[in-house]
C-alpha cells in the first residue's frame, strides 16, 4: 500500500503507523507542509494520512499551505480514496467536508478514556477499538459532524472523538498514533498548553499515563490492517 503523509510541524510524527508500515512492507512518503512540501495528486497514494498540529483550521493567513492542503484533501475524498485525519488532520477533514470547527468547551490534554457508540459496533474498521479505552489527548478545538458522516466515539471533555464518511474517510480527534519519544516531543514543544483545567494533565500525569501505550498502539496496527484491507492490500 502506498501511503502518503502530511506532516504539519516536525515532532507530529507517524509515530506507531509508520512502524506499522514498514513492519508490512507498505511504503510511506511525507509532504513536510512547514517546510514548503509539495502536495500529492491521488493517483500517487492509496491512503492520505493527515497529522496533528499546534494550528488551526483558520490559520491561513499564518500557515498559507493550509489553503493547497485542503485542496489536496479535497481531492483526495472525490477521488475515492480513503484518508485518515488525526487531531488536526480530523478537523482539517471535517472543514473541507462542510463541517464547523470550533474551541472546544474544555481543552484536552493527557490520557483520557474514550467510548465507541454503540452505533460504531458494526463499522468494520472502527469496531477493532473496544467499548472503552485510553487514549491520548492534546487538543482545544473541535468539530461539528460532517453531513452524511457517522459519530463513531466520543469522550467525556470532547463528544465528538471519531467519526467517519463514505466507509473510508476517517477522522480521529485523539492521538491513535503516538508513541513515549512523540509525547515527550510534544511537551518540549507545546508546554505552554498544560494551563491548569479539568481535563489538562501535569507532566507526571501524562508521563504515568505511558503504561496505556502498549494497549494503544495493538489497536492502532489492528484499526490499520483495517485500513489497509480497505484499500484492498491486506
Amino acid at each position: 500500500m502506498r501511503i502518503h503523509c502530511i506532516q504539519h510541524v516536525p515532532f507530529e510524527t507517524p509515530g506507531t503507523i509508520l512502524e506499522w508500515a514498514v513492519e508490512r512492507n507498505h511504503t510511506i512518503s511525507i509532504t513536510p507542509a512547514f517546510d514548503g512540501g509539495v502536495f500529492p495528486t491521488p493517483d500517487k497514494y492509496d491512503l492520505l494520512l493527515v497529522m496533528g498540529g499546534p494550528m488551526s483550521v483558520g490559520d491561513e493567513r499564518e500557515y498559507p499551505w493550509l489553503v493547497e492542503e485542503k485542496h489536496c484533501i479535497e481531492r483526495a475524498v472525490d477521488g475515492d480514496k480513503a484518508v485518515l485525519g488525526i487531531c488536526l488532520g480530523a478537523q482539517l477533514i471535517a472543514d473541507v467536508l462542510g463541517a464547523k470547527v470550533y474551541r472546544n468547551s474544555h481543552r484536552e490534554i493527557g490520557w483520557y478514556p474514550v467510548r465507541r457508540i454503540p452505533e460504531a459496533a458494526g463499522e468494520p474498521v472502527f469496531a477493532v477499538f473496544p467499548e472503552t479505552f485510553d487514549a491520548f489527548h492534546w487538543h482545544g478545538d473541535t468539530f461539528s459532524l460532517p453531513s452524511g458522516s457517522v459519530r463513531l466515539a466520543e469522550s467525556e471533555a470532547c463528544a465528538n472523538q471519531a467519526f467517519v464518511f463514505e466507509e473510508r474517510v476517517y477522522g480521529l480527534q485523539f492521538h491513535a498514533e503516538v508513541t513515549k519519544d512523540g509525547v515527550r516531543e510534544l511537551l518540549r514543544h507545546c508546554c505552554n498548553d498544560l494551563e491548569k483545567g479539568k481535563f489538562v494533565q501535569d507532566v507526571h500525569e501524562i508521563e504515568a499515563g505511558f503504561r496505556f501505550l502498549p494497549e494503544l498502539d495493538g489497536l492502532t496496527r489492528r484499526f490499520m490492517n483495517r485500513i489497509a484491507r480497505l484499500c484492498g492490500m491486506e
